[in-house]
């Protein structure tokens, strides 16, 4: 019999009062009503599927799905423990980590719904508004309050914006679904410039921290750019100026039309100066000091995210340099998996979920478990899922890294690839989305395989390969160096081919390069692109350089050279 899981620790996430908790139990007891009513007739489906929708239920193409949210992507470990239990239990033995830092159950009983939501309960965890026409997960920097670069921890920032978003009055019923995005970086860690709201810390004038707050971002059928919508929002003023821009789409926004219903439309309707202007009248409006974000305030919010207590670590760097001299397999895996920290000594760990072969995100429940047994080890119990669709430890002594790699290697968990070209981003696709028009995971899975080579990889470089079943574009094709979209081609599954696409600072959006080709035809014709650029670059130039300068003729010509 599957083990009970162990209740969650504290460190490095923030930790639930009694309401909290309270509110859990009861939201858990009111569905479980709901389901039983679904069951026994009482209520039809389309009177049941908002109320499932509401609580992270959808159904696919074989079962029902649960979406759990992952608040910021941070989980303790008695918390994945509780993951584990229930791919176990409920599921078939695995989850898929998605990018919005959520976990997504692929084969659950509709049933077992409720008791497994109780489960989650349990360990302070739920899946309220992982689905629906309101604000979703908050997503943020996955090396948030370790990375050495940050100018304030996004943790404390995005929890406030979870509590001020969860079951808000006015926008549980949005014209369509919302995203935000906080980094607590300059360095755009978080594609801020594809969501509705995306948020930049950086320091101001005075010393500070402010906010560059970008707008009308998004992908999907209309894939288009956030843009600066305010340079210098002060962190008093968060709240009260999304509640502003909220508002002013709650009120504009079309509900004719579920294609143009975004915010990134309305944005564009109404010009940027227009839009701004009514978020400004708005922002005006309001009674700002019962939104105004105290100091005090914010200080309570940090202080129920237990800090890690750290050790010195002064000579931790100099044994892990002699480390990397004697085994190039584990220097290969430093550099490509590991990220600066705050503290001298340490580093962020970024733990591949695209073994060679494998499904991008998916992870099963021994993994999970030796995840948290892991993090418990190395990282103060505390772990991060990535919008990459990966895990990260985010505070480890350097000299613990060449022992947790050994571990990480003999479970099929230690691939060297991050930020590589088989550093795949996937949706589930045609295996189990009713959306889609083709399957996501096999063209995944080869691209992987065809890639596999450690040496070739690094002689390719940083290199963002996406995957998407269909133009809602799930796997976030258009925001890949390459990406993948799967249509239906006079009833076949078939992939298109975009290049150019970008998601950082200089964000940019991959366009397709001609028609939609068969799944082998498409892994062959990557690897033809592949193969100009290795030929065409330039000293020290990655590809998406490549592919600017020269523009996507001599790529095209080489994919469809024997198309």
């Amino acid at each position: 019999m599957p083990q009970t899981p162990t209740p969650p620790t504290d460190v490095g996430r923030y930790a639930y009062d009694a309401v909290d908790r309270t509110f859990l139990k009861q939201r858990v007891e009111q569905f479980r009503d709901q389901v039983q009513r679904r069951i026994s007739g009482a209520l039809s489906e389309d009177e049941f599927k908002p109320l499932r929708l509401m609580n992270g239920l959808y159904l696919q193409l074989h079962a029902y799905m649960l979406r759990v949210a992952i608040p910021y992507g941070i989980l303790s470990a008695g918390q994945m423990r509780t993951l584990a239990y229930i791919a176990r239990r409920y599921d078939r033995d695995y989850g898929h980590f998605t990018t919005r830092q959520n976990i997504q159950f692929n084969w659950i009983k509709l049933e077992d719904t409720p008791d497994i939501l109780n489960i989650l309960a349990d360990a302070e965890m739920h899946a309220i508004q992982t689905s629906g026409n309101c604000i979703r997960n908050v997503t943020s920097d996955q090396f948030a309050g370790a990375a050495r670069d940050e100018v304030l921890d996004p943790r404390v920032h995005a929890e406030i914006l979870r509590q001020w978003s969860t079951l808000h009055p006015e926008f549980t019923f949005l014209p369509r679904k919302f995203k935000i995005a906080i980094s607590g970086s300059a360095q755009d860690r978080v594609a801020a410039r594809f969501h509705d709201i995306g948020l930049l810390a950086r320091k101001g004038d005075n010393g500070r921290a402010v906010f560059e707050v970008y707008v009308g971002g998004g992908l999907g059928r209309t894939p288009v750019i956030g843009v600066k919508l305010r340079n210098d929002l002060p962190e008093e003023d968060l709240i009260a100026y999304l509640e502003a821009v909220l508002r002013v789409y709650n009120a504009y926004g079309r509900r004719d039309n579920i294609y143009k219903a975004r915010i990134k439309i309305l944005v564009q309707a109404l010009g940027l100066d227009v839009f701004r202007d009514e978020v400004n009248a708005e922002f005006m409006a309001m009674d700002r000091s019962r939104y105004r974000l105290q100091p005090e305030v914010v200080e309570a919010i940090r202080a129920r995210f237990a800090s890690p207590v750290f050790e010195d670590a002064s000579a931790a760097s100099a044994q892990l340099a002699e480390q990397v001299k004697t085994d190039p397999d584990f220097a290969t895996w430093v550099g490509t998996n590991t990220h600066p920290h705050q503290q001298d000594g340490y580093c962020s760990v970024t733990i591949s979920c695209k073994p060679a072969g494998g499904i991008p995100g998916d992870v099963t429940s021994a993994q999970m478990d030796l995840l948290a047994n892991l993090a418990d080890q190395y990282s103060f119990g505390e772990l991060r899922i990535t919008h990459l669709q990966n895990v990260v430890l985010g505070h480890v002594r350097k000299d613990g890294l060449l022992a947790l790699w050994q571990v990480l290697t003999a479970n099929g968990l230690g691939t060297a690839n991050v930020g590589m070209i088989t550093d795949i981003i996937a949706c589930p696709g045609l295996d189990y989305c009713a959306l889609a028009n083709a399957r996501s995971i096999p063209i995944a899975q080869k691209l992987s395989q065809r890639f596999s080579s450690a040496t070739l990889q690094h002689e390719i470089g940083a290199l963002r390969l996406n995957i998407s079943g269909c133009i809602n574009a799930c796997g976030h094709h258009h925001a890949g160096h390459i990406g993948i979209l799967g249509v239906d081609k006079r009833g076949e599954e078939a992939f298109q081919i975009t290049l150019g696409g970008n998601a950082g600072e200089d964000a940019s959006i991959g366009q397709i390069i001609g028609s939609a080709m068969s799944e082998d035809e498409t892994v062959d014709a990557i690897a033809r692109i592949v193969d100009t650029y290795l030929v065409q670059r330039k000293p020290g130039e990655r590809f998406i350089e490549t592919c600017r300068r020269l523009g996507a003729a001599p790529f095209k010509d080489a994919a469809y050279a024997t198309a």
